[in-house]
Parts: structure tokens; sequence; C-alpha cells
């Protein structure tokens, strides 16, 4: 029963997953879910990423550089001309680049948001966070990190 006055649960945020790499989406999925704050849907091929997306409307996107088809650079400017996803971050994923590089440049490359692949967890998940403005107790990120990975 929901009246006035009474706190309404908070949806999850939706985080889309764009990568060719199965191994990776899939244990992204598993880091998301054990968070239980995210729902997550993960795109494996590039050229379904736009209509996923539309459908989907994330409030944030992880988008790896590198992909047969279109490349992360080329899917990102397709998303800003979508009114719908014009203003979700997006986050990229890269191999191209070491975490030291990206730590050195404070996780921007060109102005924009990059992780190193092999993603670390916990980094990801305070990125995430951060990009969606959301603060949240990071206790139970060993917890869920070691279930995840583990």
């Amino acid at each position: 029963m929901n009246t006035e006055g009474t706190k309404m649960k908070t949806e999850k945020k939706r985080i889309l997953v764009v990568d060719d790499e199965s191994n990776m989406t899939f244990l992204l999925r598993v880091i998301f879910e054990r968070t239980k704050e995210y729902q997550v849907k993960v795109v494996n091929i590039s050229s379904r990423a736009l209509a996923v997306a539309k459908e989907f409307q994330p409030d944030l996107i992880l988008l790896d550089v590198a992909m047969p088809g279109m490349d992360g650079g080329e899917l990102a400017s397709r998303f800003t001309e979508i009114p719908s996803l014009k203003t979700v971050p997006v986050i990229f994923l890269t191999a191209s680049v070491t975490r030291k590089e990206v730590s050195q440049r404070d996780g921007l490359i060109g102005g924009l948001p990059f992780l190193a692949k092999p993603v670390d967890p916990t980094e990801l998940l305070r990125c995430i966070r951060k990009h969606l403005g959301v603060e949240s107790s990071t206790e139970a990120w060993p917890t869920i990190l070691e279930e995840a990975v583990g």
C-alpha cells in the first residue's frame, strides 16, 4: 500500500554494457547484479546497441572502444543523436591503455571517462557511482567482489 508521505523504494539504476567480448560482459553483469543496485542489459553485437539503448533507456552506458562493425567512438556519437540518450553518461572500456595511464589522467582521456581492461571491480563501481552521481557505502564491496570473481 502506497500512501502520501510513504517513502517509495528507489528504482535500480539501469546500465547498458556494450562489448563484443562475452566473457567481459558476463563478469560485468555479475558484478553489477551482486550489488543489487543496478539493472543490467548486455549487448555483444555493436550493431544492436542503438536499438537496445532506445528500448532500455539506460542511466549509464559502459562501452568498449574496439569492436567489430561499429566501434565505441562511433556508437557514442550516435547515442548523442538520440534525444532520450543525449545526456546519458558513457564510460569507455579499453585494453589499449593501462590502469596506470588512466590513473595518471584522472580517469579521463580526451576529456572522456575511461577504464582500462581488465577492469578492477572496485574501481569500476566507484567510477559508475561517480558518473551516476550516486553516493553509497562501499562496506559490502569486498564480499560482493569476492563472490563475483571467485
